[in-house]
């Protein structure tokens, strides 16, 4: 698990109520480093798009859940995205369509060298 260094995230490891999940859970976590949003920008541009687009005031926590909902499923299946390797492509149809077949070679020589 990455995260940034938030209280949220981090605190003395067997105190820490994040800390004690990943560690039953038995979840490496690792922190990006201080002030550099580049460790984690897929992270930090959902969270400035979700920002930018903020014209509500939520009442209750279940109204803000439904709309990251229905925004969550816009953005990954009907938004193209420009990112490396997108190629226009929605992350719903790069998903469905797989590793590159490059790839996905590699990852079946690496399996057959491990056997």
């Amino acid at each position: 698990m990455l995260s940034d260094n938030g209280r949220e995230f981090c605190g003395r490891k067997h105190h820490h109520p994040y800390e004690l999940f990943l560690q039953l859970e038995e979840i490496e976590h690792r922190t990006t480093k201080v002030r550099r949003p580049q460790s984690n920008g897929v992270d930090e541009r959902l969270h400035r798009t979700l920002l930018q687009g903020r014209t509500k005031w939520y009442e209750a926590l279940e109204e803000m859940q439904t709309d990251l909902d229905d925004y969550l499923v816009i953005y990954n299946t009907k938004h193209p995205h420009q990112g490396r390797n997108m190629k226009g492509m929605t992350p719903y149809a790069v998903f469905k369509k797989g590793l590159p077949k490059a790839a996905k070679k590699e990852t079946r020589k690496t399996a057959e060298n491990t056997a």
